[in-house]
């Protein structure tokens, strides 16, 4: 079978300077995208001054392996940051076909212990960051007809952990956000999905042992994102887990539920006797869009 090529494909990739983005970028770059590399060379946790430095190393990487790509120092976790990213690739290229939405950062304190910044800044970097660059790349997809789109999640935002309720309401609001694109996308040719990795990156470092972080290698998750941005992909609204070479499908289900007289009416005793059966999970069922939720509300209520 024919390699997956990116030739003649233009793609932007968030915070690209270092860990996952830059592992992003040169497998795009390497298999022919020409590259936007955003990154606004800032600290873990979203201070410091900034700088073009990590940009522009990854542009020479891609450079001297003889690709093309141009680099971005602009924020986010802006209105005029995406705008900015999104003029760059059509300043340089014509077009965006690909956005890869990792740029992000980590202010990780115990609930109790967070304040309002700390808040506010995870979810303008992360969620806010994702509609401000996709916003403004979504009229340059539609135009052309096509369009790859990857969020980035996190098995916090899936599945919780301790001291991170501001980055993980930020990551699980990028699925319901991806969930919605998913539908408007589709007449276009945009698809649209999203990765939830588990990587040894700069933003890990501090909370795995050196050995995990050696194995949980960026490098490991890059193959299945360009997947997603290829025109191989046909999936729109998956989300794919992947870490040290293991891959795999997340996805929120329904059970089948129980349905009670609304009629005759039903107390919080009838719930209480009935709990078991309203969690249980036998024969749950993903649904594509809230629309069939409701649907089959209806119908199990007509039944």
């Amino acid at each position: 079978m024919a390699d997956v090529r990116f030739d003649g494909r233009v793609a932007i990739v968030t915070g690209a300077g270092g860990g996952l983005g830059r592992a992003h970028a040169l497998l795009l770059a390497s298999r022919g995208a020409k590259v936007v590399v955003n990154d606004l060379g800032g600290t873990v946790d979203g201070t410091g001054g900034g700088g073009s430095s990590m940009a522009d190393k990854v542009v020479e990487e891609i450079r001297a392996a003889g690709g093309e790509a141009v680099p971005n120092y602009d924020g986010v976790d802006t209105w005029q940051g995406g705008q900015a990213i999104v003029k760059t690739a059509v300043d340089a290229f014509g077009k965006v076909d690909i956005l890869i939405n990792n740029a992000g950062i980590l202010r990780d304190k115990s609930f109790m212990k967070l304040e309002e910044e700390d808040i506010d800044k995870v979810l303008a970097v992360h969620l806010k960051g994702g509609f401000n660059v996709t916003k403004a790349a979504f009229p340059v997809m539609r135009e052309n007809n096509y369009g790859r789109i990857v969020m980035t999640t996190s098995n916090t935002g899936l599945y919780g952990n301790f001291g991170q309720a501001n980055y993980g309401a930020a990551k699980l609001g990028l699925v319901g956000f991806m969930n919605t694109l998913k539908l408007e996308g589709a007449r276009y040719n945009i698809l649209v999905n999203t990765i939830a990795p588990i990587a040894g990156t700069r933003m890990t470092a501090t909370v795995m042992p050196p050995d995990l972080v050696e194995t949980l290698k960026p490098e490991y998750v890059s193959p299945i994102v360009a997947y997603a941005c290829s025109e191989e992909c046909t999936d729109s609204g998956i989300i794919f887990t992947a870490g040290a070479g293991y891959f795999s499908r997340a996805v929120l289900v329904e059970g089948p539920g129980v349905v009670l007289n609304a009629k005759k009416g039903f107390t919080i005793e009838d719930i209480r006797a009935r709990i078991e059966d309203i969690k249980s999970l036998e024969g749950a069922q993903p649904f594509s869009q809230s629309n069939e939720e409701v649907a089959r509300i209806v119908s199990a209520l007509n039944a």
